[in-house]
């Protein structure tokens, strides 16, 4: 029995394509169909259906964070007040608007929330840390975790 949407809806060509442009999104319809074994218009046709269906939800671009001089990831753990659905909507809206915050994580355990966090040295983190983050709604606490070398970070 199949476990997921995507275990019913994809079958390898869908797979390929979306995978295909995870790693490399600025390919044309014809460079696309060329690596995945089809010719333009069904893989113009399938590109279209994972679009509308939401598989895809979009192209970016990927920076260097360090040629923008924010070579400083710290991961922060963020125990709340109050974990009911009022205080976490408040919680996650304030959060969304923090630039520095590249990912928020609702956790299972013994913290609530785990946030990525990029600046440009530690004393911009402490500054985001003490006046932007520790005021969200509902924080009780937080604890950092800095990061001495990424050896493998890429999103899907």
């Amino acid at each position: 029995m199949p476990d997921s949407d995507a275990d019913r809806e994809l079958d390898p060509f869908d797979r390929r394509i979306a995978e295909t442009l995870s790693e490399e999104g600025r390919l044309t319809v014809t460079e696309l169909a060329a690596r995945v074994g089809l010719s333009k218009t069904p893989t113009q046709t399938r590109l279209k259906r994972l679009l509308d269906r939401g598989y895809i939800t979009g192209f970016r671009a990927m920076l260097a964070p360090g040629k923008f001089g924010l070579d400083h990831v710290a991961f922060a753990e963020v125990k709340l007040t109050d974990t009911r659905e009022a205080a976490l909507d408040a919680f996650n809206a304030a959060v969304a608007r923090i630039r520095e915050v590249e990912e928020c994580h609702m956790i299972a355990g013994r913290f609530d929330y785990l946030l990525k966090v990029r600046t440009r040295d530690i004393g911009r983190y402490r500054r985001v840390l003490g006046e932007r983050i520790s005021a969200l709604p509902h924080v009780a606490s937080t604890s950092t975790f800095v990061v001495m070398q990424s050896v493998k970070d890429r999103g899907l």
